[in-house]
């Protein structure tokens, strides 16, 4: 077993999940000003201090995505934020690509960047700490959207920082997510999703990806949010899991879905339904932001000194995606 392998299994062994709590600085100010809490460097390091230091952390965390400001940050206790999510048991990784821009040749589409100088900022982000990292390409759905030109530019630029990535001994994370916004129907997600990941693979073969040191971040198969089509939740789990034994070799060890636009508790149900059903050799868990911390962030803004009431909020949720990551969640356990 590779030194990449074991980092990915580790991440998500025993229905162990990822925090992604990698959002901007633009990002983190619309969460944090949604709930009236003024987004400084100092606010947005407490309230993650207060969700990297919950007891849940140990029991259901096994990755942190960070972002750089954080990574570089100290906790109260003057220890830099990457140990103190190695003590709590998980591993800490970062988003390494610069966000999503207009695509020239596409100008209604978006391609991600950050590959210049990312050799180098990976070598300065592994000595900080970081064992994993992300990338995000990010599709629209619609009558012409995802284009090929979308689609190649998108995967090759993944496959090009997968590369760099395991050339610095740090396991990537693949994220292409095909967004919701739109009146696509669900079969429309299936089939564009599907041409998605597979030219996302074909690509990092060609570039000589170790696919074993990977984890795979997808969407999963849903309706647009605009659209009539509306499917149930055992629809999602059995769309999803056909597009991805069709979609990703056997060789990738898991897959970590992203919550993409969904409440707590549909993320929850769907990932649960995804492993009631699941008849593959793949971990299927959680890589979720929101969906994690929406509720403990409320909490947490009423008073941003009792960390407590807040841990104890993000320690339920925490719980019951490991449970859904197992296909051990029902409805009965979120009172």
């Amino acid at each position: 077993m590779s030194e990449l392998n074991k980092i990915a299994l580790k991440i998500l062994e025993k229905g162990r999940g990822i925090l992604a709590a990698d959002e901007s600085n633009g990002t983190m100010t619309k969460r944090l000003e949604g709930v009236k809490i003024l987004s400084t460097p100092e606010n947005r390091l407490l309230f993650r201090e207060t969700l990297f230091s919950a007891s849940g952390m140990t029991k259901y965390i096994g990755g942190v995505i960070l972002y750089d400001e954080t990574i570089r940050q100290k906790t109260s206790k003057n220890r830099m934020i990457p140990e103190l999510i190695s003590e709590m048991g998980s591993t800490p990784g970062i988003k390494v690509d610069t966000g999503a821009k207009v695509l020239a040749g596409s100008p209604n589409e978006k391609i991600t960047e950050g590959l210049d100088g990312l050799r180098e900022r990976l070598k300065e982000y592994y000595k900080l700490g970081a064992r994993f990292t992300k990338w995000r390409g990010v599709y629209s759905i619609s009558k012409n959207y995802p284009s090929k030109l979308s689609i190649q530019s998108n995967a090759h630029a993944l496959a090009r920082y997968s590369a760099l990535v395991q050339e610095t001994n740090m396991v990537p994370i693949v994220e292409p997510e095909l967004l919701m916004d739109g009146e696509h129907s669900s079969r429309e997600c299936f089939s564009k999703t599907s041409e998605v990941i597979k030219k996302c693979f074909e690509e990092l073969i060609l570039h000589k990806v170790d696919l074993k040191g990977i984890l795979l971040k997808p969407n999963m198969i849903l309706s647009g949010n605009k659209s009539k089509d509306k499917i149930s939740n055992e629809e999602v789990a059995k769309l999803t899991l056909k597009c991805l034994k069709n979609s990703v070799p056997s060789e990738v060890p898991g897959i970590a879905f992203l919550s993409g636009g969904q409440s707590e508790i549909e993320a929850t149900e769907n990932l649960d339904l995804i492993n009631k059903y699941n008849d593959t050799d793949f971990i299927m868990s959680f890589s979720y932001g929101r969906a994690l911390q929406q509720s403990a962030l409320k909490y947490w803004s009423k008073d941003i000194h009792n960390s407590e009431g807040s841990q104890q909020i993000f320690n339920h949720r925490a719980k019951m995606n490991a449970l859904a990551a197992q296909g051990k969640w029902s409805k009965d356990l979120e009172n």
